[in-house]
């Protein structure tokens, strides 16, 4: 077995520990969605191009030890060493089932000793393995992580781009390296060292993210960063970890009618004759709205751009923790159809998502209701989907629509489950 098929194997098993049970037909937003549930876990950050690259076996030269290591730690195993090993020896078919747990030892549990050898020799590798990580945990003491500090600042209060200035202090940090990473994009991650205190970096779009201060492959500090905006605002991406393009007109606004047009986009350098993203997404200073309880209402339709089979329009409430999102596509393509609220991420590829389908070229009067981290959404006044989680996501951070077309928004309302509205744009009345 060659080294790429190792780093397939391991990326099989984590796609299907992440509901992918087939790999034809993944979109880039698969891959960027296991690259945030891999950093999620292990603090290690793998761009979906990379994953993708790996798992088809389109690499010459492996991949830095850091990313073997995050792929190993997500599949339940120190390192990639430990993970080779374990492979050698048969210990790798669990992977997908065990993901976030001591493989070695659940292997203990539910092997049944046939002699008194063999029950010692398993004793022998309980204690091992609880003294292993005994010092682990006792080696991550001693490495003075405690003893850093992490703050930032930023240079504007709402304009884009913002550029923000890390202050940092690793001096008594035991660690090889050091870095920081300004958001989930492992391409935000930049390099520092001891005896410095200052790095700055600049956001190109408005967001919520968390910065992290990292010693070798730990994260050890995290802070969140605010990136707001004053109004609504308009770019179009290549792909989700790209820099934006930036739309302006003289016919938008600070509000959601944007009346963009073909001819907008080509005036602002935009190749219309290539797939897009066009994001519209507006974040306040501050929503005192808790992601468990709300109500947001929209009504939005999609105009092309160029033609697509497949035209979608994506509904996101961005939140200081989980990402929060649904897609409505015409019905043949709900196949690419995708939701995600709290840590429950559900594809189309792997469950049934028919409700979500629609002519997203028609008006579409949208609300979603959330209560108690219970999801329902409606599509003009029809329940089409309802979704249960466990994990808060904190406070609503920002709204936004992605589309491969253009969104015409003519209504945005967001309320708190108390019936206080938060926010309100468009239309003077109710749809």
């Amino acid at each position: 077995m060659t080294e790429q098929d190792i780093v397939k194997q391991c990326l099989i098993g984590i796609f299907k520990k992440n509901g992918y049970q087939k790999l034809d037909g993944l979109t880039q937003r698969d891959f960027d969605h296991v690259g945030n549930e891999i950093e999620r876990f292990t603090g290690i950050s793998i761009s979906g191009s990379t994953i993708k690259r790996l798992l088809s076996g389109q690499f010459s030269r492996l991949p830095q030890i850091a990313t073997l290591d995050a792929i190993s730690k997500y599949s339940g195993f120190k390192n990639w060493q430990e993970y080779k090993s374990a492979l050698k020896q048969g210990e790798n078919d669990k992977l997908s089932e065990n993901a976030f747990e001591d493989p070695k030892i659940e292997k203990i549990k539910k092997a049944k000793p046939e002699n008194k050898t063999l029950k010692l020799a398993l004793t022998g590798l309980i204690v091992t393995a609880i003294g292993i990580l005994a010092f682990m945990q006792l080696s991550r003491r001693s490495a003075h992580f405690e003893k850093a500090s992490f703050s930032m600042r930023k240079t504007t209060a709402d304009n884009i781009p913002n550029t923000v200035i890390f202050q940092y202090n690793v001096d008594d940090v035991v660690a090889d390296s050091f870095f920081i990473q300004q958001s989930w994009d492992s391409s935000k991650r930049v390099r520092i060292f001891k005896n410095n205190y200052t790095l700055t970096d600049i956001y190109f779009e408005p967001g919520y993210h968390i910065a992290k201060l990292i010693a070798n492959d730990s994260v050890i500090k995290a802070i969140d960063v605010s990136i707001p905006t004053d109004r609504w605002f308009l770019f179009a991406k290549d792909n989700l970890s790209g820099m934006p393009q930036y739309i302006t007109t003289s016919n938008a606004h600070s509000g959601v009618d944007f009346g963009i047009t073909a001819k907008d986009l080509t005036d602002n350098k935009i190749d219309i004759t290539k797939e897009k993203f066009y994001v519209s997404t507006f974040f306040p200073g501050k929503i005192d709205v808790s992601s468990d309880n709300f109500t947001l209402k929209t009504r939005v339709k999609i105009k092309e751009v160029r033609k697509n089979f497949c035209p979608y329009v994506a509904l996101e409430i961005f939140t200081q923790r989980y990402p929060m999102f649904f897609t409505i596509t015409p019905k043949g393509c709900v196949s690419e159809a995708m939701v995600q609220f709290g840590e429950k991420f559900i594809s189309g590829k792997e469950t049934d998502l028919a409700s979500l389908g629609f002519d997203v070229k028609q008006w579409m009067d949208i609300e979603l209701i959330v209560k108690n981290r219970h999801a329902r959404i409606t599509l003009n006044n029809k329940e089409i989907f309802t979704i249960t989680y466990k994990n808060t996501s904190k406070l609503i951070a920002g709204l936004g629509f992605m589309s491969n077309g253009l969104c015409e928004i003519e209504f945005v309302e967001l309320k708190g489950l108390d019936g206080k509205v938060v926010y309100r744009d468009g239309l003077t009345d109710e749809p």
